[in-house]
């Protein structure tokens, strides 16, 4: 690097569209900087009398008295492990849940309430619902899906 920050070429570099980005020095820290003003972001506009964080707090009611589940926040999402795996998130209209592909597919189709998951607009993949009730609370109604997704996923892939 050069003294204004500019990236310097030696000569017989290697200087393709990849090499261009990949050498200038702390553009990972710039990344991470974004991503934790968006954490933070979050964090600071989470109020205790919000809807989100009265879903989150139901949702933390039905979820965690389940035997070997845990809570914890993965990239400013709540989510919910089972034997150090992922299996449940709150999600922007509701919780969601990882499910094997075919039972995914039929619910999307079969059921009003439950459509792709797709966390802060990311991409949504086959296993991946989300659970959308007008209450909450209504949520243990679907508490035979989140035993699905919890056996699932401890079990592992299959």
């Amino acid at each position: 690097m050069s003294a204004c920050g500019r990236a310097v070429i030696r000569k017989g570099s290697d200087f393709g569209p990849n090499r261009a980005f990949g050498a200038f020095r702390g553009a990972g820290r710039a990344f991470s900087a974004t991503m934790a003003c968006m954490t933070v972001q979050k964090k600071v506009s989470t109020n205790p009398d919000t809807p989100e964080s009265v879903r989150k707090a139901q949702i933390d009611a039905l979820l965690l008295k389940l035997p070997g589940v845990s809570a914890r926040s993965l990239g400013g999402v709540d989510a919910y492990f089972v034997s150090d795996k992922l299996f449940a998130c709150v999600g922007d209209k509701g919780l969601g849940l990882r499910l094997p592909a075919a039972t995914a597919t039929e619910l999307q189709f079969s059921c009003a309430y439950v459509g792709p998951y797709s966390p802060g607009g990311m991409a949504t993949t086959r296993e991946w619902v989300q659970i959308m009730r007008d209450d909450p609370a209504d949520l243990a109604k679907d508490m035979d899906l989140v035993q699905q997704a919890l056996e699932y996923v401890k079990k592992g892939r299959r």
